[in-house]
């Protein structure tokens, strides 16, 4: 069974295309810019070797006839024909209440969809344009939406309501929602998988540590509280995102620098995190550079972000009772050695203890706890799209 995995962004388009028999990545890639000067589609041939395609892209309809167009051409084409596709699975960012599982497109789902469009403004529209895309595409073709949020829909009442009047809840649904679901979902299984132990026997902390970063605490095999919120600002410290903030000292700022909801949303979202403590950059590769030079400004940032994982992990071992197992993912859990370190530091009495030697790996499967740590800590690196790919044959 072939499947395409589609990951539609505000302006970019991501896409894995999965032979399920085989576990063969047929053709990758992505688009960028999108209704930008400079648009482009990267895409990674089978020997490793990255190629750009610049085409002006003005929406996300013409992406995907583009990248359609490419993995069937002679050139970089993988298939002769769209009909050798046998599903398409769609990562779709909020769904709500309405969806705690992944489920087949049909109209009354998209419909679903749309109304779940106010809780994700930026990204449920682009994510509904590639489902719409593909239907004229192919349209005999299972589609099936795998969504951010479905996983932690098993959350307590008392993890995921705010302390505001309850009719907002009601009327708007204000609540914790949480993301990266099936990121956690796919870290945790692999996990538990790696350490040959039975998943749904286990206290799992798992930190997808990225760009954008948010900790689960899963218990027994289900998502019992998550660091983002309603939105995907709350929680950790983030590229460019906030995360946890005295809610009084955005109406504060509101008021002092003239801001209306645009503006702060712009603040929260794109203007805060790292970025904006350090006055360096997102990447954090970049600001450890900048801690290395005795950026102040840089130390700070990397302290903050460090500090408020810990928190998060402190915090979610007392939820779940004590924790058998931490997970690190993302781009930065996978990679940045140091800060593995720096966040287990002083857990001992958790009975975490972390092995230097272990630790130096990067971006592979390993286990980075000692011997003698009674918590087993290890790096998985995450595939969200074997794991639409996985849910999306389920549905077919």
């Amino acid at each position: 069974m072939k499947i395409f995995v589609l990951n539609c962004g505000s302006s970019s388009i991501k896409y894995k295309f999965l032979d399920m028999t085989t576990k063969e990545t047929l053709a990758q890639g992505g688009i960028e810019k999108i209704g930008l000067p400079g648009s482009f589609l990267k895409l990674t041939l089978p020997n490793g070797e990255k190629v750009v395609l610049e085409k002006d892209i003005p929406e996300h309809k013409t992406g995907i006839h583009f990248i359609m167009e490419t993995i069937t051409g002679a050139k970089y084409g993988c298939i002769k024909s769209l009909n050798e596709i046998d599903a398409v699975g769609h990562r779709v960012v909020h769904g709500g209440e309405k969806f705690n599982a992944s489920v087949a497109i049909t109209p009354e789902v998209i419909a679903q969809m749309v109304e779940c469009i106010d809780l994700a403004p930026l990204h449920n529209p682009p994510n509904l344009e590639g489902i719409y895309a593909i239907n004229e595409l192919l349209p005999n073709t299972p589609q099936v939406g795998v969504f951010d949020t479905a996983f932690h829909q098993t959350m307590p009442p008392e993890a995921y309501m705010y302390g505001l009047p309850y009719q907002f809840y009601t009327k708007y649904g204000v609540r914790r929602y949480g993301f990266h679901g099936t990121s956690h979902r796919y870290v945790s299984r692999r996990a538990c998988e790696f350490l040959n132990v039975p998943y749904e026997k286990q206290r799992i902390i798992t930190c997808h540590i990225g760009n954008g970063g948010s900790i689960t605490a899963i218990k027994n095999g289900k998502s019992v509280d998550t660091s983002m919120g309603m939105t995907p600002v709350e929680g950790l410290l983030m590229g460019t995102r906030c995360g946890d903030v005295d809610a009084g000292a955005l109406t504060f700022l509101m008021e002092k620098e003239n801001l209306n909801a645009q503006g702060i949303s712009n603040l929260i979202n794109k203007q805060s995190g790292v970025n904006g403590l350090s006055g360096v950059s997102s990447d954090m590769r970049e600001i450890e550079a900048a801690v290395k030079a005795g950026n102040e400004k840089a130390i700070l940032a990397l302290n903050v972000y460090e500090y408020r994982i810990k928190k998060y992990i402190g915090a979610y071992a007392v939820a779940l009772g004590g924790v058998d197992i931490i997970v690190f993912t993302g781009g930065v859990g996978e990679n940045q050695t140091g800060l593995r370190t720096s966040v287990c530091e002083g857990l001992d009495f958790m009975g975490i203890q972390i092995d230097g030697e272990r630790n130096k790996a990067r971006g592979e499967e390993t286990l980075i706890s000692a011997e003698n740590s009674k918590v087993k800590v290890v790096v998985i690196p995450t595939d969200e799209e074997w794991m639409i790919a996985l849910d999306t044959a389920g549905q077919c």
